[in-house]
């Protein structure tokens, strides 16, 4: 089924909710150290944002809001606001992640689930299990933390805004659980195969079809436990701290790469595309962060990916500011070229500006995750990868009441299938050009895959 074919489903809330009440108080400091966040989640179902130790985490669900297909975005973010306008908030903190918020993660295509069928996949059933293309949770608790400061917010349908006995008391968390014995599998496309897939791609760009394109491959690890998402959350943030490190509705990973943050006006997207292993095999080059940032491969696949955000951000921006050359981003297992691209947010004067959701969505899906020129990376991608992103590569983070939120996009991350409790897809994605190599971006692939292996104990 495409977007052709059939139309999406309408957006749905579910509880329908009545008055929310939201309320922010300050409380006492956490521990030190970037899992503390993470640290305090008490269930298999938690909700985070967490970098170098800041960010928020929640649990419980006291309101959903799905979509589905191309509007999923727009719908949801529509909802939100609905949400909103039957909600008393009480924000005693007032910092970016206060007051109300949902973590939300989205479909990486917006034809639906199924869109992969039409390219033949055979890998693993998750394009046709039902759900939504877009989910915004609204927690029943949240704890952040931002510099010095650590509050708790919390979430209510009924009642007022006197909170009942403990409502501020931070719970005890149940023991996280090892996975156990992790097998590792192909996923929808065998290693080897794949790599025909990217000479493909390389001949057709070679062949002027298009510029650029970025090919996924996913792997799935079977374990001998039912995952616990804090198993992984709690090893990521403690190795990966530069990172994004989430958990929304079943997608964990830490990502790098920051889509969109809107804060007060600020709009600010990291860019990253290049890439190289930190620690070459033989035959790489002895400083591999000088050869990347002399690379004119990648430098050529960076351009593209800064070109698409700076073009996507320009018409709700007053003023922006594009680098003219990228930094050498250092990760444990890569490095990647980056760029910051930076904007003041215009003030539109037919309407509101528009939330860090609906930026997500105007930048979706970028040069990095998909190609250029978009429409014909997009294609290829449907017509030869042969398996369904499902969510990753696409937004994921939280909106807040007043707009702003921070929206990653899900690299480095898996999918916890909820199918199979003992099954978890992991994906990888290389940037395409004509001068690509198969057997380097093969490579580049494996070492992307390294987070979530390492955090499953591989």
């Amino acid at each position: 089924m495409t977007a052709e074919h059939a139309s999406a489903p309408a957006p749905r809330t579910s509880p329908a909710p009545g008055t929310l009440v939201v309320r922010t108080v300050a409380i006492d400091a956490l521990p030190g150290g970037p899992t503390a966040l993470v640290d305090l989640l008490p269930d298999a179902h938690p909700l985070a944002w967490v970098r170098r130790g800041d960010g928020i985490v929640g649990w419980g669900e006291v309101a959903r809001i799905e979509s589905w297909g191309p509007g999923r975005f727009a719908d949801a973010d529509a909802a939100w606001r609905a949400v909103l306008r039957r909600a008393v908030v009480r924000d005693e903190v007032h910092l970016p992640g206060t007051g109300a918020v949902a973590f939300g993660s989205f479909a990486f295509d917006d034809a639906g689930p199924g869109a992969a069928d039409d390219a033949g996949t055979d890998g693993p059933d998750v394009a046709d299990d039902g759900r939504p293309d877009g989910v915004l949770v609204v927690p029943r608790v949240v704890v952040g933390r931002r510099g010095g400061t650590t509050w708790m917010t919390t979430f209510e349908t009924s009642g007022s805004l006197a909170s009942p006995p403990g409502a501020h008391v931070l719970p005890r968390p149940a023991p996280v659980t090892s996975p156990g014995r992790v097998v590792l599998r192909d996923g929808s496309v065998a290693a080897q195969d794949w790599k025909d897939l990217v000479a493909e791609a390389a001949r057709r760009i070679r062949a002027g079809h298009l510029d650029k394109v970025v090919l996924a491959r996913d792997a799935v690890a079977t374990t001998e436990h039912p995952v616990d998402p804090r198993y992984l959350l709690g090893r990521l943030a403690a190795s990966y701290e530069a990172c994004w490190t989430f958990s929304v509705d079943g997608m964990v990973g830490a990502t790098p790469e920051l889509l969109v943050r809107s804060e007060k006006g600020l709009v600010t997207s990291r860019v990253l595309a290049g890439t190289i292993r930190r620690e070459p095999g033989a035959g790489a080059p002895h400083d591999p962060a000088l050869f990347l940032a002399q690379s004119s491969k990648d430098l050529e696949e960076h351009e593209y990916a800064v070109r698409s955000v700076a073009d996507a951000l320009a018409p709700s921006c007053s003023s922006m500011n594009v680098p003219e050359a990228p930094f050498v981003l250092h990760l444990p297992n890569v490095l990647h070229l980056a760029s910051d691209v930076t904007g003041v947010l215009a003030s539109p004067e037919d309407g509101p500006a528009p939330t860090s959701l609906g930026l997500a969505a105007a930048l979706h899906p970028s040069a990095a995750v998909c190609g250029t020129p978009t429409a014909d990376a997009r294609a290829l991608i449907r017509e030869i990868e042969g398996l369904d992103r499902a969510r990753y590569a696409a937004p994921v983070g939280w909106l807040g009441a007043d707009g702003d939120g921070e929206w990653g996009i899900a690299l480095r991350s898996c999918e916890i299938l909820p199918s199979d409790p003992l099954a978890v897809r992991l994906f990888a994605g290389c940037g395409i050009v004509g001068a690509s190599d198969p057997d380097a971006e093969l490579a580049e692939s494996e070492a992307k895959l390294e987070p979530i292996t390492g955090a499953l104990g591989l």
